[in-house]
């Protein structure tokens, strides 16, 4: 197995404004690119939605060594009904916690130095109030699971990460693929895992090569796959090939070919402008308010 990167979470977003203060003015990350699609993607990064919308790259520094954010609004959707798959994305930075109490962004303490905040949308982050020495801020991403060893068994032994810590009378484990990269955290819960609207998506990347591998294996062990391999455009851009995934419980995984995804996501200096432009043009909210109608829910 060549090596194989943890990339980006991705959020469906109803409100860009107030998303795009939290992620820069709260948390401090920076817009890393932000692209406009005029119709929904062939492996529904969007979501089930076949209409015009935006992806933005969000991060503390460029993705090639730092876990991001992917923000993908859809064009005519306000909100997404949450669920109870997504449990956090946990980091260090006391600049967060210092920005969030600046601009009086809701926090709450929940253990000794560590405090939970939400992202426009209800997506809970856990801030850590300390800075590491390591360059990137984001610890790890939790997701719920309903059987803790039949996750193990899939993240571990069909997608090759390693168990870092396992604990059974809590009911969680931390995976990963490398000790520097941001780690899965599993939490075992009680009933089903819920996706309702919301849903996000894992990516990581790995040597487009082993792609098609992935995917035979999947279809070997009868797992579930959501998009066989297929190549992706980005106007202007590289065109990357993926497979997309399901686990267990239904969450979503992307495997991204890693030596195109490096040329596609390398950072746009002209990516907040960009953001900035369209969320400008965008006159949805004033067009609905004047006709006293409320935008779509997800």
């Amino acid at each position: 197995m060549g090596v194989r990167r943890a990339l980006h979470f991705v959020f469906k977003v109803g409100n860009r404004f107030q998303t795009a203060h939290f992620y820069r003015d709260v948390l401090g990350m920076k817009i890393l690119r932000h692209e406009e699609f005029e119709e929904g993607c062939k492996a529904a990064c969007n979501g089930p939605y076949d209409g015009k919308w935006s992806k933005t790259m969000v991060g503390f520094g460029p993705e090639d060594d730092h876990f991001v954010a992917e923000l993908t609004y859809n064009y005519g959707i306000g909100d997404y009904k949450l669920g109870n798959d997504f449990m956090g994305i946990t980091l260090a930075s006391s600049q967060a916690v210092s920005n969030a109490k600046n601009v009086e962004w809701p926090l709450r303490e929940v253990a000794e130095g560590v405090f939970e905040t939400e992202a426009p949308g209800g997506y809970k982050f856990f801030l850590q109030n300390h800075t590491l020495p390591q360059s990137d801020p984001v610890l790890k991403v939790t997701l719920a699971v309903s059987d803790l060893q039949k996750s193990l068994n899939y993240w571990s032994n069909l997608l090759g990460m390693k168990i870092y810590e396992k604990d059974e009378q809590k009911q969680r484990a931390l995976l990963g693929y490398a000790d520097n990269q941001c780690k899965l955290e599993l939490q075992g819960i009680k009933g089903i895992v819920d996706h309702a609207a919301a849903f996000g998506r894992i990516a990581f990347s790995c040597p487009k090569k082993e792609l098609p591998d992935i995917e035979d294996l999947m279809k070997r062990e009868n797992q579930k796959i959501l998009t066989p391999l297929v190549s992706l455009d980005t106007p202007g851009k590289a065109t990357v090939q993926v497979v997309i995934l399901a686990d267990p419980d239904g969450h979503e995984i992307c495997f991204v070919g890693d030596e195109a995804f490096r040329e596609l996501s390398k950072m746009d200096p002209e990516g907040s402008k960009l953001l900035d432009e369209a969320m400008a043009a965008d006159k949805s909210d004033e067009w609905f308010a004047k006709q006293n109608k409320p935008k779509a829910s997800g």
